[in-house]
């Protein structure tokens, strides 16, 4: 293949489009010939309106074609990158599981269980830090509030309101359910309990979302 070849081969659709508008800029002279020889002298203006006219659009469909191509990569990259989505989305209850049973053994507990239930918690453990790294290689990330951060509509799912708490009204004060991002998007909003507000019984006790 010659180098001719190979630089054609990798123009973009609006390096080809100024080429070609470039090389009509010369024609129109040489296409008019014999109608200017009858009419006794070429239009020059309207010949220039029409090439400039005819370069415009040559621009803005190569323009046109360019975006086109680059939203289809997005678009195929997106693709790629959460294809996984719903299958990571159904892990996240492994990973709950895994989080709930290990929270049920107390600490004292743990310590006076015979050598074989210890051995087991040890395995959930490994399993839950297993599924965390496995997690974090495919780009989910855990995004659970603590408590005393403002509660965020966009992150967050109230699932019930605390009166009477030590954090601000509005605020996380328990956190029931991680939450979960995959890339730039949300795999899973953290379910929290929320600090109640003093007037919550006016508003009827909908939890103040605003930022």
């Amino acid at each position: 293949m010659t180098d001719e070849t190979n630089k054609t081969e990798t123009e973009t659709p609006a390096e080809a489009a100024e080429k070609l508008a470039e090389s009509l800029a010369g024609e129109p002279a040489a296409q008019g010939e014999a109608e200017d020889a009858a009419a006794g002298g070429p239009d020059v203006a309207a010949i220039l309106a029409e090439n400039a006219d005819l370069r415009d659009r040559l621009l803005r469909a190569a323009a046109e074609m360019e975006n086109t191509r680059k939203r289809a990569e997005r678009e195929k990259q997106d693709a790629a990158r959460y294809a996984n989505a719903g299958f990571a989305r159904d892990m996240l209850e492994v990973s709950d599981n895994l989080r709930r049973a290990l929270a049920t053994l107390k600490e004292d507990e743990r310590e006076a269980a015979a050598g074989s239930v210890k051995a087991m918690v040890e395995g959930v453990e490994m399993t839950e830090r297993q599924l965390l790294a496995i997690f974090e290689r495919h780009g989910i990330r855990e995004v659970t509030p603590k408590p005393g951060e403002r509660f965020d509509p966009n992150h967050h799912e109230a699932m019930f309101e605390v009166p009477g708490s030590e954090h601000p009204a509005g605020s996380v004060v328990h956190v029931l359910e991680a939450g979960y991002k995959i890339g730039d998007r949300l795999l899973r909003a953290a379910r929290v309990g929320v600090a109640k507000h003093e007037d919550g019984a006016q508003n009827g006790g909908k939890v103040d979302t605003t930022a």
